[in-house]
C-alpha cells in the first residue's frame, strides 16, 4: 500500500455541523456523473469550500445545460470519453458519486466501472491511500438532521411520495420537505434543513445499493418486477428492494402493503415495527378499507412524536375514498400507505382527510390533461412497466383506446396483453415494440389495433375510435401507457408525455362549441 498524498476524509466522521464549520474547506472533493445527481453535489460541496472535480464520459457539448446550472462556482472539468476516470480521484480526499455509477451495475460504463470498483475495493482492504467512495443519497441520509420517510416500490413510489409530503405538510408544526428523484435533488436542501422538519425521500432501486443508512420510516408500495438490464435477475433485484427495510431505524416503523407477497416477507427484517396496509378490513396496528372508507386499526405513533395511539376518527375512519381525486384502485393503495405515514407522525385525521381530498397527481403519472368532446385524455407515460399499465387499465369505467409502444424492456407482457384484451376498445401503437406489442394484443384478443409513425398521429387516430365509442353513459378515454421505455422517439418518459399533452392541446385547440375542452 502506498503512503497517500492527500489525506482522505473519512466519511463516517462527517457530519452536517463540522461541514458548515468548515470540514471541506479547501478539500479536494471528485464528484462522478454530471446529470441532476451530480450537479446538485458539485453545488454542495463547492458550497462548503471543497475544491470540486466533476468527471463525466459525455463530451462538453452534450453538457451546457450542467455546466450553466453550476452558475458559476469554480469546478474543475474532466469532461468527454478520452478522459482517464481516475484522474478525478488522483489527488481527491474524498469520492462522491451520482447513483446510476455504480462498479456492480454493468450498465455503468466499463472503464469507469472497472476503475470505480477498483477504488471501492482498496478501500475495503485498508489501502490508506484510497479516498472514501459515497454516493449522493447516502452522503444525504448520513448528513440529514430531520426524520426522514424513505419510499420504494417497483411502481407508485412517486405518487406515493407526493401524497405522503402532502400528507405530512398538513401539520402546520412541522416543515414537510420532498426530494430524492422528485424535484431538486434533495442534498441541496441540507444547509436548511432543521431537525423538526420531515423529510419524504423518493428511493429507487439505483439508490438503494448506494446506502448505508436507513431512513427513520420505510415504506413499500410493491416489488414485481423492472430493471433486470440492470440487476441480471429477478432475485437480484428483489434483493436491491428489501434494502430499506433491512436499514431502516429501530425507532422507526416499516409501512408495508400487505395485498403484495414479496413486501409482505419484509415484515421480519430489523427491529422497527411494522404497519401492514390492505384494501381489506385493516389488521391491528395497521390501515385497510371498511365500508368505502380508508380506516386504522391502532396505529402507535413514533417515539420521537410522543408514541400512543394515533387519532383517528369514529371507528377508525380517516377519509372516504370517493374523497380521492387520484383514479383507480392501486392509488388507493398508495393513499394508504401515505395514510399510515402521516398517522406515524401524528397528523390529524380531519387535516389528513383535507390535504388528500387536494391532492391532484402528479405530472406523467395518470395525469387528465383534458377532456375534449366528451373524450378523456390521459397521460401516463410514465407506465413503463406492465404492472402500471394494467392499473392504469382498470383505473377507468368507459371504453380505452390505449396509446402504447417504445424501446422495449425485456418485461415480460404477456399478463398484460390479456388486460389489454379485456378492458381496451382498441389500441394505437407506436415506436420500436409497436410490432411486437400489436402481436401480442392481437393474439390476446383485441379486435382492433392500428399503427402509427409518431405520438401526434397516434393521438388523431385514438381520438377518432373514442368518438365512435362515446355514448351518454360512458366517457371514452385515450390512455398513453406505452408499456416501453421512451429512448427510441424521445429523451425520456417526461418529454414523451409532454409531447401527448401538446397534440392533445392542439386538439383541443381545434375543439369548437360547448362540448370542447374543459
Amino acid at each position: 500500500m502506498t503512503e497517500p498524498r492527500v489525506r482522505p476524509i473519512a466519511v463516517d466522521d462527517l457530519t452536517l455541523a463540522a461541514i458548515k464549520d468548515g470540514a471541506l474547506r479547501g478539500r479536494p472533493v471528485a464528484v462522478l456523473g454530471f446529470a441532476r445527481s451530480g450537479i446538485a453535489l458539485a453545488r454542495f460541496l463547492a458550497d462548503a469550500g471543497a475544491v470540486v472535480t466533476i468527471y463525466d464520459q459525455r463530451p462538453a457539448v452534450e453538457l451546457a445545460g450542467a455546466i450553466a446550472a453550476l452558475e458559476g462556482r469554480p469546478v474543475r472539468l474532466l469532461l468527454g470519453p478520452d478522459v482517464d476516470p481516475t484522474e478525478a480521484w488522483r489527488e481527491a480526499a474524498l469520492v462522491t458519486s451520482s447513483p446510476s455509477i455504480n462498479p456492480d451495475f454493468p450498465t455503468t460504463e466499463p472503464r469507469l466501472r472497472a476503475a470505480l470498483g477498483d477504488l471501492v475495493r482498496r478501500g475495503r482492504e485498508g489501502d490508506p491511500s484510497a479516498p472514501s467512495v459515497v454516493w449522493e443519497p447516502d452522503l444525504f441520509l448520513r448528513l440529514c438532521p430531520a426524520p426522514t420517510v424513505g419510499i420504494t416500490g417497483t411502481k407508485g413510489k412517486t405518487t406515493t411520495s407526493a401524497l405522503t409530503h402532502a400528507l405530512l405538510a398538513a401539520d402546520p408544526g412541522h416543515r414537510a420537505i420532498l426530494g430524492g428523484n422528485m424535484g431538486t435533488p434533495i442534498v441541496e436542501r441540507l444547509s436548511d434543513l432543521r431537525p423538526d422538519d420531515r423529510v419524504v425521500f423518493e428511493l429507487s432501486e439505483l439508490q438503494l445499493p448506494t446506502l448505508s443508512r436507513g431512513t427513520t420510516v420505510a415504506v413499500y408500495t410493491n416489488v414485481t418486477a423492472d430493471h433486470l438490464d440492470r440487476h441480471g435477475s429477478l432475485e437480484a433485484y428483489r434483493r436491491v428492494k428489501r434494502r430499506l427495510a433491512e436499514l431502516v431505524d429501530g425507532d422507526g416503523a416499516l409501512v408495508l402493503n400487505a395485498d403484495d407477497p414479496v413486501v409482505t416477507a419484509y415484515a421480519g427484517l430489523g427491529t422497527a415495527p411494522t404497519v401492514m396496509y390492505r384494501l381489506a378490513r385493516p389488521m391491528l396496528g395497521g390501515v385497510g378499507v371498511v365500508d368505502g372508507w380508508i380506516v386504522a386499526a391502532g396505529v402507535e405513533r413514533l417515539p420521537l412524536v410522543g408514541g400512543g395511539a394515533a387519532a383517528v376518527g369514529p371507528g377508525g375512519r380517516i377519509l372516504p375514498i370517493d374523497e380521492l381525486p387520484i383514479p383507480g384502485r392501486h392509488n388507493v393503495s398508495n393513499a394508504m400507505a401515505a395514510v399510515a405515514t402521516a398517522l406515524l407522525f401524528g397528523v390529524a385525521p380531519d387535516a389528513i382527510r383535507a390535504a388528500a381530498a387536494r391532492f391532484r397527481g402528479v405530472e406523467h403519472r395518470l395525469e387528465t390533461v383534458a377532456v375534449v368532446d366528451g373524450v378523456r385524455y390521459v397521460n401516463d407515460s410514465q407506465g413503463t412497466q406492465p404492472d402500471a399499465v394494467i392499473a392504469a387499465l382498470r383505473a377507468f369505467d368507459g371504453p380505452i383506446v390505449l396509446i402504447a409502444g417504445g424501446r422495449d424492456k425485456g418485461v415480460d407482457l404477456a399478463g398484460l396483453a390479456d388486460v389489454v384484451a379485456e378492458r381496451a376498445a382498441a389500441a394505437i401503437l407506436i415506436g420500436e415494440s409497436g410490432p411486437a406489442l400489436e402481436r401480442l394484443f392481437r393474439a390476446a384478443g383485441l379486435a382492433r389495433t392500428e399503427r402509427a409513425s409518431t405520438l401526434e398521429d397516434a393521438v388523431t387516430r385514438a381520438t377518432a375510435i373514442a368518438a365512435e365509442a362515446r355514448t351518454s353513459a360512458a366517457e371514452p378515454v385515450v390512455l398513453l401507457s406505452p408499456a416501453a421505455a421512451s429512448f427510441d422517439m424521445f429523451a425520456d418518459y417526461e418529454a414523451r408525455g409532454r409531447a401527448f399533452k401538446a397534440a392533445v392541446r392542439a386538439l383541443a385547440g381545434r375543439a369548437t362549441g360547448d362540448e370542447g375542452a374543459r
